[in-house]
């Protein structure tokens, strides 16, 4: 064991030193005898705090001051949050380290009385400076608050802790907002910090309404979330120890998203965001989304490279694709409102698997609500204009892939055994904690020519399920050597438990006309 310091050269505001401070205990501890010792620089970004960055000459705001002190050996590494960091980057400096990254999502926060204000129909003021936010974010908010509530993005730069303190400015002061919009890495990250910043956000948050913003609406700035840990390039000592703390997958993940924005010449001025997670059993996805000039957006594009590779769809003979099917619907189940109420009046959240879900006459026990989590946009849109309050989705992906989210600090949501869960008759045994209700049936009409449907499916080589209703009601008319396909959750779940083999789990039912060619 050899002892050694290190210096760690870092922005001064409350998040930078919290996420240094943690990069530095977690050096320590796999390192004993090494000491990392925190160094606070002053940067320009930090002292324009009047205007955009996007409209001020010039680009590193962040970094110059920082760089400038590890090139002189002031300090032996610096810590900075990957999306700062310009696509160039000095040729003596070397990225020593990218840890695992937090969730990269925005999260959005609300004054504690907005409730109130959409209830009397007032328009909400939303503060953010990024364009890539004002091309986005208005646009999701309008569907995802509860009926329909009006919003407008204002202008709002700043530390953590003095954007958080706008939402509790009094009632007609000029400062006042009704919402901000965070990224969640850095929220998190200081939620965590055990010294007075941690504690400062968590007296801050208390008691305000808040919004995670789903990937395939609102991607991320891209890098956004993860840390750059960098030293000189000559620092054959300081390199190693950074090894050790380096995540493959996180850097993987940040490069992809960070070429392209190099396609799209860098800045932060763009009006991008590109996110890729990987998810287990499905494979790695990226998510992309581009404004324009004129505040627009076009839609959210998905890149999907599965976990095993597909080969090339083979003898595509004919195709049925369940999911351009209309007439699926559902049969409430009886007592469903009565037990749903009484449920809800005692469930710290709520995870409602369908529109279908909620009972109409049981949604007024949620309508001061906060912690109710949806599958998707399309259910959680529906519920809000029902008037309900949705705080995030699992982006049509299945609620497995929530559970890291859930179980963040910052949100402080109770443990999944704790949770009400609603969804519908035939996937209610498949859950394996919480307290389940079914309360609806999946129906599936006839079709308009009920034989033609179920000669096509008999005799298609390749078919989409959109739902385990459609699989119960025609499955049994595929042919033997057929091969299938569904979404990936619980209706893969339910054709894997029929004894189905030849079954492939896409993100949704465009990747798989795309793999077959329909």
């Amino acid at each position: 064991m050899t002892s050694r310091l290190l210096r760690l050269g870092t922005r001064r505001s409350a998040l930078a030193r919290a996420q240094s401070g943690a990069v530095a205990r977690r050096l320590e501890q796999l390192h004993p005898g090494l000491r990392v010792e925190l160094v606070g620089i002053d940067t320009r970004g930090d002292r324009i705090l009047d205007q955009p960055l996007s409209q001020v000459d010039g680009k590193e705001f962040f970094t110059a001051e920082i760089d400038a002190a590890l090139l002189a050996g002031s300090v032996d590494l610096t810590v900075h949050s990957f999306k700062d960091l310009a696509l160039q980057r000095p040729a003596n400096l070397h990225l020593g380290a990218v840890p695992a990254r937090e969730n990269p999502r925005d999260i959005v926060l609300f004054a504690a009385d907005v409730h109130q204000q959409i209830a009397r129909g007032a328009r909400l003021r939303i503060g953010s400076s990024a364009p890539r936010r004002a091309a986005f974010v208005p646009a999701f908010l309008r569907q995802a608050l509860p009926g329909g509530a009006d919003v407008q993005l204002v202008e709002l730069r700043g530390n953590i802790d003095g954007r958080v303190r706008r939402l509790r400015e009094p009632r007609g002061s000029e400062r006042q907002l009704d919402g901000v919009v965070l990224a969640f890495a850095g929220l998190s990250r200081l939620w965590q910090d055990p010294g007075e910043g941690g504690a400062l956000l968590r007296e801050l948050l208390a008691g305000l309404p808040r919004m995670l913003l789903p990937l395939t609406a609102c991607p991320a700035a891209p890098a956004q979330g993860a840390l750059a840990i960098e030293c000189r390039a000559d620092d054959d000592a300081t390199r190693a120890l950074l090894r050790t703390i380096d995540d493959a997958a996180t850097r993987a993940a940040v490069a992809a998203e960070r070429l392209l924005l190099a396609e799209r010449g860098g800045g932060c001025h763009q009006r991008f965001g590109a996110t890729q997670r990987t998810v287990p059993g499905l494979g790695t996805l990226l998510y992309t989304r581009e404004g324009d000039a004129a505040g627009g957006a076009g839609q959210g594009e998905l890149n999907w490279h599965a976990e095993a590779a597909l080969a090339p769809a083979q003898q595509v003979r004919s195709v049925w694709d369940g999911s351009r099917l209309a007439g699926e619907g559902a049969r409430e189940t009886t007592a469903a409102a009565a037990d749903c109420a009484t449920a809800l009046a005692t469930a710290p959240a709520a995870f409602i698997a369908h529109r279908h879900a909620l009972p109409v006459v049981a949604q007024s026990v949620l309508q001061a609500a906060r912690q109710v989590w949806v599958p998707g946009t399309d259910t959680w849109f529906a519920l809000a204009a029902r008037g309900l309050w949705v705080e995030g989705c699992a982006e049509g992906l299945g609620f497995e892939t929530l559970r890291t989210t859930l179980a963040e600090p910052l949100l402080q949501l109770p443990p999944s055994g704790q949770w009400l869960v609603l969804t519908h008759v035939e996937a209610a045994s498949g859950w394996r904690e919480g307290q389940v209700l079914a309360t609806y049936r999946h129906t599936v009409a006839p079709a308009a020519d009920e034989a033609a449907t179920v000669a096509a499916i008999a005799t298609a080589s390749h078919l989409y399920w959109h739902s385990g209703a459609q699989f119960e009601r025609w499955g049994k008319h595929a042919g033997a050597e057929a091969h299938h396909a569904c979404g990936f959750g619980r209706t893969a779940a339910r054709l894997r438990n029929a004894g189905i083999v030849r079954l492939a789990v896409f993100p949704s039912a465009r990747e798989w006309r795309t793999w077959v060619g329909a």
